[in-house]
């Protein structure tokens, strides 16, 4: 059976007005010394493109999918079929799931093993014909209701082992199907009021908990990267991962910083008060920038909206902290994105992800060049220029005490500042955006 009644996606330039072609990603283009594909490796969210029906609490879902009406595990089965047809025709090369979007929950633990037994044979299988590769895997330790009150975190022991079992089994797929990378995403670790709450208790717990999976990795022989979600907040008030500074402390507190990298979210990144940019600077600067979910938030909404990226100057500075990364293999970008409630055909699900992939091949283009000229590496420079010698050398080499830096003040008569001239950069910013597109 045939999902998408469409040709394969290919690119055809920006002045094409085919919705089905890429405007600029060029998949085998070079930009540096890699293509467009190995600098991007994108992927796609089982979750949002297969799983989902675009409901939202105010009303049920809208989706048109051809598997709808099938069984639970004909369903899901029929959704193994789509996934790799539609990763064939977009080019994509990775996918990423929580154990549920595979495969229904069974009446017990046991039973969903079973279901998963069978899903992940049949991915398996796909996987081996194709080509196509895990980019990262999961457990979904939140939406039932024996998480309510977290997982790793639950006041509730029982459903501390459930959640445990529950992850042992997805390392195992992750073994089984070669992921590249596993993500801990907390989505219930976290307290809706301090008031009732043991707080010391329930980080130590999640401490613990990662500290069972990395061993039990190492068991088993998966060599994975460790990654961690940072989200401040939905579905608990609070959540332990705030941002990636916060987790980042966590992870040294608890010795685990060597075991663990980030995935970090747009959207998240927003809802924490930060930039994309923010996030992904911090987890560079400190070698923690692992993997990306590339999407983006609604600038009047306060919530997690998961729309497709298209702000082209996000995903330029997005690509430009990824580029001075050194890229982001093992990890990748991951479209955890959903289509509107009102983009409810299944076609809808490729025209999304054309829009994704046209913003950031674009965005990397932009910073590739900003890079080449050292837009940011000059501006940067020539601000701190008064560190690179004299007393600023000094202080940089730790070479100097309060009291020589008394010394030095109390025969200072002027200083001097410089403007940083903050709105010409940004117009620079625009001129690399509108020069590249015109260059093509």
């Amino acid at each position: 059976m045939t999902y998408f009644n469409v040709d394969t996606i290919t690119y055809e330039g920006p002045k094409s007005t085919n919705p089905f072609s890429f405007k600029y990603y060029n998949p085998d283009e070079k930009i540096g010394d890699k293509t467009m594909k190995e600098h991007l490796r994108f992927s796609v969210a089982y979750w949002h493109t297969f799983t989902a029906d675009l409901s939202d609490p105010f009303g049920t879902g809208t989706a048109q999918r051809d598997w709808d009406h099938l069984s639970e595990m004909d369903k899901a089965k029929a959704r193994v079929e789509a996934i790799f047809e539609f990763m064939d025709k977009t080019g994509i090369e990775y996918f990423c799931f929580h154990d549920v979007d595979i495969a229904p929950e069974g009446s017990t633990l046991a039973e969903t093993n079973h279901n998963l037994d069978i899903i992940t044979d049949l991915i398996q299988e796909k996987m081996t014909v194709t080509g196509k590769k895990l980019l990262w895997n999961t457990a979904n330790n939140f939406t039932h209701e024996r998480f309510v009150h977290g997982a790793a975190t639950s006041s509730h022991a029982d459903v501390f082992a459930y959640a445990a079992a529950k992850v042992k089994k997805s390392l195992d797929i992750a073994k089984k199907l070669n992921a590249e990378n596993f993500v801990f995403w907390g989505g219930r670790e976290g307290y809706e009021s301090l008031l009732n709450t043991d707080m010391k208790l329930e980080l130590d717990n999640l401490a613990r908990f990662f500290k069972m999976a990395k061993a039990y990795a190492d068991e088993i022989g998966f060599t994975g990267q460790f990654l961690i979600e940072p989200k401040p907040k939905e579905p608990t008030s609070h959540q332990y991962d705030t941002d990636v500074a916060t987790a980042h402390a966590f992870l040294q507190k608890y010795d685990l910083e060597d075991i663990f990298k980030f995935n970090i979210e747009a959207n998240h990144a927003t809802l924490a008060g930060h930039t994309f940019q923010h996030e992904l600077r911090y987890a560079r600067d400190n070698g923690m920038l692992g993997s990306v979910d590339a999407n983006q938030g609604h600038p009047l909404l306060g919530w997690d909206t998961d729309e497709f990226p298209s702000d082209i100057y996000e995903t330029t500075l997005a690509m430009y902290e990824i580029l001075k990364n050194g890229g982001l293999t093992p990890g990748g970008l991951n479209f955890d994105a959903k289509p509107r409630r009102t983009s409810f055909e299944q076609n809808d699900l490729i025209l999304t992800h054309i829009v994704g992939m046209d913003a950031f091949a674009l965005g990397l283009r932009v910073a590739h060049k900003m890079i080449e000229d050292r837009f940011f590496e000059d501006i940067v420079d020539t601000k701190y220029q008064t560190f690179s010698n004299g007393i600023g050398e000094k202080i940089i080499n730790n070479a100097i005490s309060f009291k020589e830096l008394e010394d030095y003040a109390l025969n200072l008569t002027q200083i001097e500042t410089q403007s940083d001239h903050l709105e010409v950069i940004k117009s620079r910013i625009n001129q690399y955006i509108l020069n590249i597109n015109s260059e093509d």
